[in-house]
Order: structure tokens, then C-alpha cells, then sequence
């Protein structure tokens, strides 16, 4: 902490102004250091989380081609049970649609239940009521109008 110094060299407390000031620069530095922090955190494992996320798509196409391959697969087996090709072909076409239409039924209505950050959002309001409040408090007191510099 400095000092301020009269003309007799003798120290005196800090200020008020002074000490929120110091304050708010600590604050300022504390944010700026969890900030870089991070920043670096996230840089580091940016490298790798890129190759695992490679390797899921990679997996994921890879087990597309399969379940396709396995369609044309049942699709043929209709064929050989005795069905015409254009049989097996719309009966694995009608079982698809009608899994897509399930599951997107079942997608919106779990969509509908999905909620925003409901308790981050009411700590922010909080928050920002208390610094309101704080701030009209000292701007209405009289040491807040006349605080000595």
C-alpha cells in the first residue's frame, strides 16, 4: 500500500478513493490472470481434443457405411426369401421412415423439456441488483457526495 506523505513527511492513511481504487485493480489483475489462465489451459489440449474428435467422426462414418451395407444387406435377403427387388428395397425404405419418424417424435418432445440456465440466470439478476443497490446506497449517502479525494 503507499502512503501519502504531508508536509511534515510524516505517513497518513490511504484515502477511501485510494483503497477501492487499489482494490479494483486487484480485482482487475486476479480476472485477467483466471482469464490467461484458461486461455492457456484450453490452447494446450486444443491439439488433442482435435485428434480424438477425428478419430469419433472417422468411427462414426466408418459405422454409417456399415449400417447402410447392412440394409442392402436385408434388402437383398427379402429378395432371396422370394420378394421382387423393388419389394425388399421399399420394405427397408418403409422400416427407415418409420424409425425417422419415431425418433424425431421422441427428439421434440425431449427438445420441449430442455431448460436454459435458469439458476445461472437468476444469480446474474441477483448479482447485478446488489451492485444496483450498493451503488444507489452510496451515491444517496452524504459521505458517497462529499468523500474527501
Amino acid at each position: 500500500m503507499t502512503s501519502v506523505t504531508t508536509d511534515k513527511n510524516e505517513p497518513t492513511e490511504p484515502t477511501v478513493r485510494e483503497l477501492v481504487s487499489s482494490a479494483a485493480s486487484d480485482v482487475s489483475t486476479l480476472i485477467t490472470g483466471q482469464i490467461d489462465l484458461a486461455k492457456a489451459e484450453l490452447k494446450q489440449s486444443a491439439s488433442q481434443a482435435g485428434a480424438a474428435f477425428g478419430l469419433l467422426i472417422a468411427a462414426g462414418v466408418t459405422f454409417f457405411l456399415a449400417v447402410v451395407f447392412l440394409l442392402v444387406t436385408l434388402a437383398y435377403v427379402l429378395v432371396q426369401v422370394g420378394l421382387p427387388v423393388w419389394a425388399g428395397f421399399g420394405i427397408v425404405t418403409l422400416l427407415l421412415i418409420i424409425l425417422g419418424l419415431i425418433m424425431g417424435l421422441v427428439g421434440k418432445k425431449r427438445a420441449g423439456k430442455v431448460k436454459g440456465p435458469e439458476q445461472s440466470i437468476k444469480e446474474l439478476e441477483e448479482t447485478k441488483r446488489a451492485f444496483a443497490n450498493r451503488h444507489a446506497e452510496e451515491s444517496d449517502s452524504p459521505q458517497g457526495a462529499n468523500a474527501p479525494s
